[in-house]
């Protein structure tokens, strides 16, 4: 059977004005994500990963080269078509970004609102991903009362609510202790193998990197090593 490539950067460099002073974030970057990979992106602070991730997430274009999903090229496309493409990437965000005047439940349901799926088929949904992510005692309660563990699993819960394609994570595990993190890893590993969800993690950890099939090292905006298991 053939391999399915679903993620692609070709030649991709992204250069960023610090005042007057230009900063090469990305220099360069190939690579080739398959269908229902776990690929792991390991680098220090300031190394691109981010950068990287925006990239493959259509939120931020290249300064030169080219960024392929499901064999599209993001830069051919509106900004309409960019907005359709997204809802087939779910991301995890380091910080969280939870909206705080709402409850977790209303938090995951955001992402079906956008794209104007009925109130009770939403509430549904959303019930459903918190009990998968073990919050369903917790789904009436705001983020500021939850703690670090239980907003990052609200977070993978609001991710995974429009059936991504493509799951995308930024030091998931960045804010959390290490219990916690090995329960939300547990729980992304299964992801990946029984859902067959392809996913992408950019994170300092090398702890992490044992949860994927392939590691990728960044340092200075370039892919200097890769380890596959």
């Amino acid at each position: 059977m053939a391999i399915e490539t679903v993620l692609e950067t070709e030649s991709l460099q992204k250069r960023y004005l610090l005042g007057n002073v230009p900063v090469d974030a990305l220099c360069g970057v190939d690579l080739a994500v398959s269908k229902g990979e776990f690929l792991t992106v390991l680098g220090p602070s300031g190394s691109g990963k981010s950068t990287l991730l925006n990239m493959l997430a259509a939120l931020d274009t290249p300064t030169s080269g080219t960024v392929r999903i499901a064999g599209t090229d993001v830069s051919t496309l509106s900004d309409s078509q960019r907005s359709l493409l997204r809802r087939k990437i779910g991301i995890v965000f380091q910080f969280f970004n939870l909206i705080g005047r709402l409850d977790a439940r209303e938090n995951v349901e955001l992402p079906l609102s956008i794209s104007n799926t009925p109130r009770l088929e939403r509430k549904k949904k959303a019930e459903e991903l918190l009990e998968l992510v073990g919050l369903n005692d917790r789904m009436h309660h705001r983020p500021n009362e939850l703690s670090g563990g239980e907003r990052q699993r609200v977070a993978l819960a609001r991710a995974l609510a429009p059936n991504p394609q493509y799951l995308l994570m930024d030091e998931p595990t960045g804010n959390i202790d290490s219990k916690t993190a090995k329960e939300l890893m547990d729980l992304v590993e299964t992801l990946n193998k029984e859902r067959e969800v392809t996913i992408v993690m950019v994170t300092h950890d090398r702890s992490l990197a044992k949860y994927a099939r392939r590691t990728l090292h960044l340092l200075d905006g370039k892919i200097v090593k890769e380890v596959s298991k």
